[in-house]
Parts: structure tokens; sequence; C-alpha cells
């Protein structure tokens, strides 16, 4: 058997999602693990071959046969991952998953990819390769065997190791700590393979019928979590598998939830916009609230918010404002961005980086995303009297600093601006500390938040207005348009049907829309400090669906909404953007984007509802 080269990169796209709600570990269509950070989201890659080749480190099973042909698919219903492998001499199907812990919502440091395979029909022969790199390939490692596993020596106790299940051993080789394994099955055999990172003191006991037994647990904690939601509309499939990314990347002992679980996978292959989305963005997190909430999941929505309840306890951001735009999962703020040297780059995009060096910019809009999480999540839990002292000098804060220029929400690098957007959301923050007060009958400022607030209203209207364009504008004095103004009617600032707002709509689809894809704005019109170009942003393209349906444009809505679910992978997972040949680009998965899929399947579900009622009758 010869090893099989693996030079080229896969497409981002090629990947499927396993985790445990600590982590996760991306899985190509070739069998090749290829990224996964132990032990948590944010924590420095084991394996990270997707951003180099030779140096990133994978884990890979993959049959051998010349003629094998490879399909992907999750079992039903969940969160485990099959890659099938199919030729003339047999068919077999390497079953990927991530068993939970009794408690997932304590952290620990041991991480468990289980790996079984298992012939269906005839005759497979397989290659193994365990090539890990920690700390992203900064610290180098041995290997050493004992019966039944390869232990995996950095240094650090107990680093990791490859349990090789319970099966008779074969010839494992080992080379510059590196493993390598041949072997051959036929039908009716299963055989199992563990990677555990810190393993505890049973890791060198897992059977095949043990697995078998994590299996099934694994299975039953997903269907049984999926059976909470109570969606029953059109796109079912399609919003269970978004929900489910949405629950795979919320840090289940803090209830943080990273952007994605990537770093460095470009926005332009070949450019420089390569940032790490492992952290969780106040802005990017309490949008999912909304998308929890409408299906029914008020545990992690309501776990959210008590993570954003906490970062605003401790006021860590100061410098910048009350509140950093994004932390660690853990509620840190030490995201000091940094350039892997040496590292290839996905398909040679460079700089490699980790880190964000954007988290301490100042992001206005965050203030509104914030106080509209907590605001939808009080009914499930009431903000406590500290909870409310706290809040209310957050809103003091921004009373004074509202009306002053910021890096926006798309966080650009090309210096501060009135940004629109930013402005929506301080109107949204005040609109909802305001009633949130009166509902409650708290203490409150209210004469001086209402006067903010309708300060922020009138400048909307009138100095964000370009009457020559049409359009409320990217920020006053520019002609350029922003598609993150199709959120204005979605948080009730403006009516889906108000003649300004109709016409901003189409200004949107004729600048920024594409075969219904949609750009976050212009970057030759509007300069945003950085060289390239970048693909259209899923994000935007699910919120004109919305935009769309409100503004009853139902058919349309609906065309756009069925085209964009044809740019998901084979698995329904999509990256933050799409290129012009529909190719997956930026981090992956993305739960900007998934959340922004179940809220527009939610409300155009509701409106041909509507619209098939209102032809039924007489």
């Amino acid at each position: 058997m010869t090893e099989t080269p693996r030079h080229a990169f896969p497409d981002i796209a090629e990947h499927g999602l396993i985790g445990d709600l600590q982590s996760v570990a991306l899985v190509c269509t070739d069998g090749t693990i290829d990224w996964f950070c132990a032990p948590r989201f944010d924590s420095p890659a084991v394996f990270a071959s997707l951003l180099d080749r030779e140096k990133g480190g994978y884990f890979r099973i993959h049959a051998v046969d010349d003629d094998v042909r490879v399909k992907q698919m999750y079992f039903p219903q969940t969160a485990v991952l099959i890659t099938r492998f199919m030729s003339a001499s047999g068919v077999a199907e390497v079953i990927d998953f991530m068993p939970l812990a009794d408690d997932p919502t304590v952290a620990t440091d041991e991480r468990r990819i289980l790996r079984g395979i298992r012939v269906v029909r005839g005759e497979v022969s397989f290659r193994l390769e365990c090539r890990p790199r920690f700390d992203f390939g900064r610290r180098t490692h041995t290997a050493s065997t004992a019966p039944g596993r390869v232990d995996f020596d950095d240094g650090q106790a107990g680093a990791a190791l490859l349990g090789l299940g319970d099966d008779t051993p074969d010839a494992v080789a080992l080379a510059a700590g590196d493993v390598v394994l041949e072997f051959t099955m036929s039908a009716g055999q299963l055989r199992l393979f563990a990677f555990h990172t810190a393993p505890g003191d049973d890791a060198d006991g897992l059977t095949t019928q043990h697995g078998q037994e994590l299996f099934r647990q694994t299975v039953e904690f997903w269907r049984d979590w999926l059976r909470v939601s109570t969606y029953t509309g059109r796109w079912r499939e399609a919003v269970e598998r978004s929900a489910m990314v949405l629950k795979l990347l919320q840090y289940a002992p803090s209830g943080g939830l990273v952007a994605a679980p990537t770093a460095a996978l470009p926005e332009q292959l070949g450019g420089v916009r390569n940032w790490d989305y492992r952290y969780t963005w106040i802005r990017d997190g309490s949008f999912s609230v909304y998308s929890l909430l409408a299906l029914g999941y008020t545990d992690e929505a309501v776990a959210f918010a008590l993570w954003v309840a906490d970062r605003v306890a401790e006021q860590a951001g100061e410098a910048s404002g009350p509140l950093k735009i994004m932390y660690r999962i853990d509620g840190s703020s030490d995201l000091q961005e940094l350039e892997l040297d040496g590292f290839e780059g996905y398909e040679g995009s460079r700089p490699v980086n980790v880190g964000n060096g954007a988290a301490d910019q100042l992001q206005l809009d965050i203030y509104g995303e914030a106080f509209d999480a907590l605001f939808v999540t009080e009914k499930y839990r009431r903000i406590g009297h500290p909870g409310w002292a706290k809040l209310r000098t957050v809103l003091d804060w921004l009373a004074e600093n509202w009306d002053q220029p910021d890096e926006g929400v798309w966080e650009t690098r090309g210096g501060r601006k009135d940004f629109t957007y930013g402005r929506i959301m301080c109107w949204v923050a005040f609109d909802r500390a305001i009633s949130i007060a009166r509902e409650r009958g708290l203490p409150a400022p209210l004469e001086t938040w209402i006067g903010a607030r309708d300060a922020i209203y009138e400048q909307v209207f009138t100095h964000c207005w370009n009457p020559d364009r049409k359009a409320f504008v990217q920020y006053p004095g520019t002609d350029v348009v922003d598609a993150i103004t199709l959120l204005m009617p979605l948080v009730g600032m403006i009516s889906p049907h108000d003649p300004m707002w109709l016409s901003t709509l189409d200004a949107i689809g004729d600048e920024l829309v594409t075969d219904s894809l949609v750009y976050r704005y212009n970057p030759a019109a509007s300069p945003d400090g950085l060289p390239g170009e970048e693909g259209t942003f899923s994000l935007c393209s699910f919120f004109y669906v919305i935009a769309l349906a409100d503004a009853d444009r139902i058919e349309e809505a609906q065309y756009a909404f069925e085209k964009m679910l044809t740019y998901g992978n084979h698995v329904g997972l999509f990256a933050e953007e799409i290129d012009p040949a529909g190719r997956q680009l930026g981090n992956f998965p993305q739960a900007f984007t998934h959340l922004a899929l179940i809220r527009a399947a939610i409300v155009l579900d509701a409106a041909l509802t509507r619209q098939e009622s209102r032809r039924q009758r007489p």
C-alpha cells in the first residue's frame, strides 16, 4: 500500500463537524481530522493541517483502494459523522464522534475523539496516520508504544494517546513521533481507535464494546436535544442542523458561544483577511439568543445571557467602554494577536493569525445587541438588583458616548466613523432598557434614557438618510449602503413597509446583491483599511431573505432562501462567506450564518403560511 499524497488543500466546505460542547474537530471527506484544538475551542491546535499541510498535524484514516469513492453524512438527527468509502472490493464506514462528559458544564482537560471503522461489504484496506503537532507545532514530541496504545509526550504529563482498540495488535510504525498503521478488514468487522488529550487513568481501557455504548449515548443525547425544538416548518432538516451547530459552538462550562471554531481561514484566497474566530463576540452570541429562543432552547439562550451579564458585572473593557467586543470563552480578555511564523496558510493565505487584535476596538453596536439579548431572556431569568445596578452604569456611560465615531460592526481597520448601524443599536440599547425598567418598575433615570433614545432616532432619520441615494447609508456624508442596515426593521426602529425603508432595501438590492448573495459593503467605495477583496457574507444573505419577507416580497424571499441553501456543503454547514464561484470562504462553520438561517427559515415559513391562509379564504 502506498501513501496517498496530501499536498493539496481540500475545499473549506469539504468538512463535517463533531464536538463535545467544550471543543470540536473538523473531519474532511477524505477521512482526515485536520483541525482540532484542545482542551478548549480557543486552545492551541493539536491538528491544524488545514492551515499547513506539513507542519499543522493531522489524524487520517483512509481506504487505499485505487478506485475508492468517498461520501460523508451525519447519522440521522445527531452530530455523529460517517465517512463512507466505496470501491469494487468493498464498502466501509469511518464513524467519528466526541463523547460528552457526564456533566459537560464542568471544564476538563481531557478531550476524546472516537473513530470507529465498520466494513459493510467485501474487504477494505486502510492506512492510519496520526501526526499530532502540539501548540500549533511549536512543541516537539516523542511517541512510544504500550499494549493497545501509543503515547505522545510533548514534555507535559500525559499529553495525548492513541488507543488502538482491543483487537490483535498490528505492527505500528513510529517515525519522528508519528504513527502509521496499515490493516485490512472484512465484512462484519468493527474496529475502534480513540485519540485522547490529557488522558485519564482509564483511557487505555477503551474496548470496542465500550465504544459502542458511547456511540449509543452520544446518539441518544443529540436526539433528545433535538426533541426540544418547537420548529415544525418547511425547512426542518436545515434548521435542525443549524441548531446543532450553535449547540456545538457553545462552551458548556461558561455559556460563551464562539463565532467559529477555526482561525485564519481566508476571506479571500491568498489574501490577508485571515482572522481568528475562536472567541465569543458580544454581537454574535447575542444574535444567537433570538434563534435559540425561537426554537425553544431556553437553557442555551439563558446561559449566554448570564455570560453577558457576567461581562457587564466585570466591566473589563473600560479603555474602550464598559464592554469589550469579544472575550475568550471563559470571559477573560487576553486576545493578543500573533502570527504563526512559518505556517503556509490555507492555500498560501498569510498571515496566519491567532488571537484577535480587534478585541480592543470601540464598536458601539454591541450595547444594543447585549441589551436586546437580556431583554428577551428577562421572562426566563429576571435580572437581579446587583445586575440592574451594573446595567445602569453601562447605560450611563452610553448616554455620554453614543454620539462618537467607532470602528463599526465589520471591525474595519481604516479609522473610526459615525457608522449608522452603531447608532441604530445604541437606540436599541436605550429602548430595551427603558422597557425593562417600566415593565419591572425598576429605578432608572428614564428622562435621560428617553432623551438619548430620541436623539439617536432623530440623528439616524436625518443625518444617516441620504435623500439623493434614497437610502440609509453606511455613515453620514457618504452614498454607500451597508447590508447590516437590513436589521433596521428587525429590531423595530422602522416599519418594514415604511417608504424610506423600502427604497433602502432597493438600494441594497441594486448595489450589494448578486444572485441572492449579499456583500457586506463595497470596499472599493468605502475603504476599510485592508487590501484585497472578500466574498459575499452569508449572514447578510439570510437577513436579506427576512427583509424581503417582511416587506411582503415573499416569492423573492423564498427563491433567495432556497438558492442560499444550495450553497451549504454536503452536510448542511456554512462558512462565513461565499465567493463568486460558489466556494465557501472564511472561518467554518460560522455561528453567524447558521443563526441567521434559522431566523430566516422561521420568518419566511410564517410569511408563507399567512399567504396560504389568505388565499384559502372564501
